[in-house]
């Protein structure tokens, strides 16, 4: 089920989870229980639908200890060049 936002005049912006065949039908306010205005907003594309903030918004430098060794070249001693290493 999606959470849609809606807007009460009153009380403000709330959340509510609804089936998608109940979208465009309004909701009434959890507070005053006025009927409200479905609002859109970007959506929240995260895991579960959940809206995190992140600790550190910056990327991590990582070093490696040792580098990779270069590939090594190899010959090959006969008519079929595509057969290297088998």
């Amino acid at each position: 089920m999606p959470l849609y936002e809606f807007r009460c005049e009153s009380c403000g912006i709330f959340d509510v989870w609804r089936s998608i065949s109940e979208s465009t039908s309004s909701a009434h306010c959890p507070t005053c229980e006025a009927p409200a205005k479905r609002i859109f907003s970007a959506p929240a594309v995260l895991s579960g639908g959940l809206r995190l903030k992140r600790e550190n918004p910056e990327p991590q430098l990582v070093k490696r200890k040792t580098e990779p060794e270069a590939p090594k070249n190899r010959s090959h001693a006969g008519g079929r060049p595509w057969m290297i290493g088998h």
